[in-house]
């Protein structure tokens, strides 16, 4: 999440860094990836951010409790 925010993302959102790079658990940095989407859309894009935030997700795949996992979105088709 942190190589995705970069040295723009993590000097402009300075809270958003700080929050992620300080997490102490699993499913807090899972909760984080919307402030994370939302500051890549900043200062990306929309789909630029969709496709970093879809390769984050994957990382967490077996991870996470099984009611924890995304589902896909049906407006994503």
């Amino acid at each position: 999440m942190l190589e995705a925010l970069g040295a723009l993302g993590a000097s402009a959102y300075p809270v958003v860094q700080l929050r992620v790079s300080y997490a102490n658990e699993i499913q807090d940095l899972w909760y984080l990836r919307g402030d994370v989407m939302a500051v890549l859309a900043a200062l990306e894009g929309e789909a630029t951010a969709r496709s970093k935030l879809s390769h984050i997700s994957d990382m967490f795949k077996g991870l996470l409790p099984r009611s924890m996992s995304s589902r896909p979105s049906p407006l994503s088709s």
